[in-house]
């Protein structure tokens, strides 16, 4: 299969005006695209009339390729540009990708613009521009380890995107001030107005109905403390982010959905119907 490699370069951007010198073309590709901070693979999956850039999140194995291939089935029924960023563990650590790099191994924060999750926005936008169609809608989903980078992303970082797909990850933001960045929102600057901020985002948490394992499930102590499982974490976070907005009379747009049967298993997760339906399909 044609492998098609390109590299997106500020100054090409700059030179090209608002045009990329690359396109996004129809079909399987993989792209070297420059952002600032940071260079990544993107492997990208482009249907015959996309009318949405949909950013995918690969799990532990770092294996976007695949990952673009299991979101396939879903970006044909929703009419989805695909583009899966790779963060490969050479580069991205467990705290630089599962847990966003929005903090050191001491607790201290990192300043905003160099953090993992402010790569996303960049990447949307070279999405668009590279697709010809620069005033497509952005979503974002992600699985198991990309579900967990994607819960910090929602958090801790701001981007146009909507909806936002959470499926099965280890841990999650906590709708709490009391637990601590990356597993809270204590720590952060106007830690208020963005937990409400957070619990106004149209996220759906999609949980596959058999996830009871523990296999590759996130063991430090903030992680148990969130529950036995991977589903069992899910409700309890959707359960605890309903009741902080209620309590506080905030906006409340999370969605719970689960998807009977399946364990852990992004293929499954992205083609079910409750995936489909986070999009209005």
């Amino acid at each position: 299969m044609e492998k098609k490699i390109a590299i997106l370069t500020a100054a090409t951007m700059l030179i090209a005006g608002t045009a990329s010198a690359q396109t996004i073309s129809p079909g399987k590709h993989e792209y070297q695209v420059e952002l600032p901070g940071t260079k990544l693979n993107v492997f990208t999956y482009r249907p015959a009339d996309p009318r949405l850039v949909l950013i995918v999140f690969h799990g532990l194995n770092r294996d976007a390729g695949p990952y673009r291939d299991h979101a396939r089935a879903l970006a044909d029924k929703i009419g989805a540009i695909v583009v899966a960023p790779e963060f490969d563990a050479a580069r991205f650590s467990t705290d630089l990708y599962q847990r966003g790099g929005v903090a050191t191994k001491g607790g201290s924060l990192i300043a905003q613009g160099k953090r993992t999750v402010d790569f996303i926005q960049p990447l949307i936008d070279w999405a668009r521009t590279a697709s010809g169609q620069p005033s497509l809608p952005s979503a974002l989903i992600g699985h198991s380890a990309g579900g967990q980078f994607l819960t910090r992303v929602a958090a801790y970082a701001k981007t146009d995107a909507t909806p936002i797909v959470i499926a099965n990850p280890s841990t999650w933001v906590l709708p709490s001030l009391q637990d601590a960045v990356p597993y809270g929102f204590k720590g952060m600057p106007e830690s208020e107005s963005m937990l409400r901020v957070y619990l106004a985002l149209p996220i759906t948490v999609l949980l596959g109905g058999n996830d009871t394992g523990t296999n590759n499930l996130s063991s430090e102590p903030e992680a148990v403390a969130q529950g036995l499982n991977r589903l069992e974490r899910g409700r309890a976070t959707f359960e605890k982010a309903r009741a902080i907005a209620q309590q506080h009379g905030w906006p409340f747009r999370w969605t719970l959905a689960e998807v009977p049967g399946v364990g852990h298993d992004s293929t499954k997760m992205f083609s079910s119907p409750q995936a489909a339906a986070a999009f209005g399909k």
